[in-house]
């Protein structure tokens, strides 16, 4: 197995299981609490849990969260922008599957 792929199999065994607190988040992504809150608040982001203070985070919220804020520094866009994007990379990613199951079936 080369280096990238234990790479990726790493990055996926950390998204499926980790449970990240703001904190975490936020030194991972090298940004302060207070603009992970702003990803919350947009919409952007989704904690698991209700209470702010207490906010935790799956581990694939980072790959989002690292895009979110690559797309808002890359482009210069808003968070609103940054929300509309996202959800149109999404259904981008979406419609791919849906095409690639519709060509294993054919």
């Amino acid at each position: 197995m080369s280096s990238n792929q234990a790479t990726v199999r790493g990055n996926q065994i950390f998204e499926r299981y980790a449970v990240l607190t703001i904190h975490d988040l936020s030194r991972m992504c090298t940004v302060e609490p207070q603009v992970i809150v702003a990803l919350v608040e947009e919409g952007i982001l989704e904690p698991l849990t209700e209470a702010a203070d207490e906010w935790q985070f799956a581990g694939d919220t980072l790959r989002r969260a690292r895009l979110a804020l690559r797309l808002q520094h890359d482009l210069e866009v808003n968070l609103a922008g940054v929300a509309l994007a996202l959800e149109l990379l999404e259904e981008i990613h979406q419609l791919r599957r849906v095409i690639r199951r519709a060509g294993a079936q054919a």
